[in-house]
């Protein structure tokens, strides 16, 4: 999984507290919101696939609790597919096995469903999870907003529009040249998520089990497993994570955001936007999908205006999730020839990334002149704009300093004066930059 992130011990207190409050930790079969024969069907899955188990181990495995986890041994005992097996030296605690005819049944089981893994949540239960930490709930101050941006130069104003759209849960539409930094300001917005929700491994739909938790999408937070026995802590099923961040770009393609069933494993995989609940979804480089982009775009109609996602089965079975996630379209492309109308109404926030001004300018010059520990000369980046962009008519945008000084520092380097930056070397990486040397 990702780095699992660290917390203070009031914080881990505090965090804990919320979440158990949130998911209770299920104490009977009843109280899972799952039925015993399909939990019968899960363990066996465990116990096909590791032999024989301990009910600590099957714990760890299935997250359930002991007197969950006994109550479906119990059912599975009377119907002659569990047995005990003789205990080892080195093992404390009953040993469980399956029978043949257990061993019959977890195949039948395999064959309609491939997940093996900590239990599901049932939609129901996630569901009222889901609304409960709700992300629009937080509330994004202006003092919040520039402290996430406090080492970024960026116009006040467009933190002043960006802070209200992420408090109003509507989706953002962010415009403007490539260049204009539109990307990096976006993906940083989630510093602003930085508390916890509760992610489950799975979610049940029916019979079938969807995966949710992914381990390139959801930050685990550090914090103490609940014992198997024990009847403190949150519902293990979940995990307390980060808020989640799913970014993607040119690569998604239409079937990234409906469930999809991988005939390999024969297990459903959540889409996208249904791993990015909670949290923000960052549609970057709209236009260059693979797919036409009113098509990516007409499948977010309604779940914008609804506040629900309607997917589907591969098996045609369709259900409902809430759509709790901040939602964000970035374009280099006029919107206006990417959606009509009806769609850019749907859109709460259009937010225009313009060119720097010339002071915005030098302040990124001299940032980038610290990376590179060399001189920030005023006057040398001054010549810059008034001899370079000017004439040529090229806009002031925040990818120039950066990637000019890093090829006038590759030309120094290879003369021989590294780490000295000039207006000659400069000029050099400007007739380099662009495809029209007469820039």
């Amino acid at each position: 999984m990702n780095s699992v992130v660290d917390l203070r011990p009031n914080e881990h207190d505090a965090i804990a507290l919320r979440a158990a409050c949130i998911a209770p930790r299920p104490k009977t079969v009843a109280e899972t919101g799952l039925g015993v024969t399909f939990l019968g069907d899960l363990l066996e899955k465990h116990l096909h696939m590791a032999g024989v188990m301990t009910l600590g181990a099957m714990g760890k495995r299935a997250a359930l609790a002991g007197a969950v986890l006994e109550e479906i041994l119990h059912f599975l005992r009377r119907e002659g597919r569990v047995e005990i097996r003789a205990r080892t030296t080195d093992e404390h605690g009953l040993r469980y096995g399956l029978t043949e005819r257990g061993r019959a049944s977890a195949e039948a089981a395999f064959a309609r469903g491939g997940y093996v893994g900590p239990a599901p949540v049932p939609l129901g239960v996630y569901t009222d999870v889901v609304r409960t930490q709700s992300v629009p709930d937080r509330l994004v101050t202006r003092e919040r907003m520039h402290a996430a941006f406090d080492d970024t130069v960026l116009n006040p104003a467009i933190l002043d529009r960006l802070g209200p759209a992420l408090n109003s849960g509507k989706a953002l539409f962010v415009y403007g040249p490539a260049g204009t930094g539109k990307t990096f300001i976006t993906q940083r917005l989630a510093r602003l998520l930085d508390d916890a929700a509760l992610v489950p491994h799975a979610i049940a739909v029916g019979e079938s089990t969807i995966q949710i938790l992914d381990p390139a999408v959801h930050s685990p937070l550090q914090t103490a497993e609940p014992g198997v026995l024990l009847d403190d802590g949150h519902d293990p099923r979940f995990v307390l994570c980060r808020r989640p961040v799913v970014i993607t770009g040119g690569e998604l393609t239409a079937e990234m955001l409906e469930v999809q069933f991988d005939p390999a494993t024969r297990q459903y995989i959540a889409p996208l936007q249904l791993k990015a609940t909670n949290g923000m979804f960052i549609l970057d480089d709209l236009g260059r999908q693979r797919v036409p982009p009113r098509v990516v775009l007409n499948r977010w109609i309604v779940p914008m205006e609804e506040g629900h996602d309607h997917l589907r089965l591969p098996t045609g079975q369709h259900f409902s999730v809430l759509f709790d996630v901040i939602l964000v379209f970035s374009t280099n492309l006029d919107p206006s020839e990417l959606a009509d109308d009806a769609f850019l109404r749907r859109i709460g926030y259009k937010i225009n990334f313009p060119p720097l001004t010339a002071d915005e300018y030098h302040d990124i010059w001299k940032q980038t002149c610290a990376l590179h520990a060399v001189d920030y000369d005023p006057a040398i980046c001054q010549t810059v704009i008034d001899q370079l962009h000017r004439p040529s008519g090229v806009p002031l945008l925040p990818c120039h300093p950066r990637d000019l000084i890093d090829m006038a520092l590759d030309h120094a380097a290879y003369l021989g004066a590294a780490d000295e930056l000039s207006s000659e070397s400069l000029r050099w990486a400007w007739q380099n930059y662009f495809l029209n040397s007469g820039h």
